[in-house]
């Protein structure tokens, strides 16, 4: 079986929503695309989803830009309304200025924190680079011009695949 062939059959059986605030330069959208590709899912903005929606989907992916070392706050204030669940699976995701494993755990570990105390369980986490233009950098050009670029987004589709086997696998 193809890794297309299998990346379909996977997503048969995995029903996925991914809730992504993404404005700026549309960053972390743009990986968000590409995850719903491949997780064959729908894509919606915390104020398009409801708590009932929520109950739908057995993957439901958490993902905005970095601001000031954690997720920007419209998606932490949307995790904050959430009901609890019981063991429902989800990733995280982000993009920002500057990575680095301890950097993006820590960015990460507000919404991590904010998910498991609602009853999710973290399959994953990703993030990449992202063109930023905030405070004084929009005088010089911005950080990261161009990025995500075509190497992040075939990263992003990497991280999919995995989830698709690693949710399929756990099932």
């Amino acid at each position: 079986m193809s890794r297309k062939e299998s990346k379909v059959t996977d997503s048969l059986t995995i029903k996925c929503l991914i809730v992504v605030y993404s404005y700026h330069h549309n960053n972390t959208a743009k990986i968000a695309q590409v995850f719903s590709e491949v997780l064959n899912a729908q894509i919606k903005t915390p104020d398009q989803v409801t708590q009932e929606d929520l109950q739908q989907y057995n993957l439901i992916g958490f993902g905005a830009g970095i601001d000031s070392g954690k997720h920007y706050k419209p998606l932490l204030d949307f995790v904050d309304k959430l009901s609890k669940v019981n063991n429902q699976k989800g990733f995280i995701f982000s993009t920002s200025a500057i990575q680095g494993v301890a950097k993006v755990k820590k960015d990460h570990s507000l919404l991590k924190e904010k998910l498991i105390s609602k009853g999710y369980i973290i399959v994953d986490e990703f993030s990449c680079k992202g063109f930023n233009t905030n405070s004084f950098l929009k005088y010089f050009g911005g950080m990261n011009k161009g990025r995500p670029n075509s190497e992040d987004l075939e990263h992003a589709e990497k991280f999919a695949v995995s989830l698709l086997h690693k949710v399929s696998c756990s099932t």
